[in-house]
């Protein structure tokens, strides 16, 4: 087992955050994927800036995927087309960003293949963000629920949309700015689409 670095949760387009840890605590970064699914969380929820503020985008999961479902095992539900109500709410907040057209091609696969468990939906766009920020992190993955991990940081629980991130974040330019001014911690895409390839120094 590693004995330093920080152990994460697997997220639907992380915060910042997210992000910024990954980066301070890379190479040592270990993956949780045998807790049970805590419900709430960035696990299936993202936030963006919409012209009214901020939008929560969740993935909705299949009934029964709740308390006592390990998170790898939570299977996405598609009773409604949840895939088309994002897609069109990422284009409707970001197409005016500078960088929304250099990824959508890329990005809108996510929201027309069907992917069945949230975890691996999650893992693959992760790895799509990764590499649209040169992010060069590599990930290992838990084996069994370890409650606590000493030595390394926690952040399975500490970044949470409940939880005021208290980082230090730099405003970076945002498409609705002017309306409600810099808005902290969004998701990656928030940074991504507005300052694409600089995305990796604002990091």
């Amino acid at each position: 087992m590693i004995e330093k670095g920080a152990v994460f949760p697997m997220f639907y387009l992380p915060p910042v955050e997210y992000f910024v840890q990954l980066n301070t605590y890379k190479p040592g970064i270990v993956i949780e994927r045998e807790e049970h699914f805590p419900k709430q969380t960035y696990r299936n929820r993202a936030n963006i800036y919409s012209p009214d503020g901020v939008l929560a985008l969740t993935v909705p999961v299949m009934r029964g995927s709740k308390n006592h479902t390990k998170v790898k095992d939570v299977k996405i539900s598609y009773e409604f087309n949840w895939q088309r109500l994002h897609w069109q709410s990422l284009q409707a907040c970001y197409r005016r960003s500078a960088y929304f057209e250099y990824y959508e091609d890329e990005l809108v696969v996510f929201y027309e293949k069907k992917f069945p468990f949230l975890f691996d939906y999650n893992e693959q766009l992760l790895q799509f963000i990764l590499k649209s920020i040169k992010l060069k992190v590599e990930l290992s993955y838990t084996e069994d629920y370890i409650p606590a991990y000493p030595g390394m940081a926690d952040f399975r629980h500490s970044i949470n949309p409940k939880i005021e991130a208290h980082f230090g974040q730099k405003p970076y330019y945002q498409v609705f700015e002017e309306r409600k001014g810099f808005q902290k911690n969004l998701s990656i895409a928030d940074l991504l689409f507005n300052q694409g390839p600089h995305s990796e120094n604002y990091l």
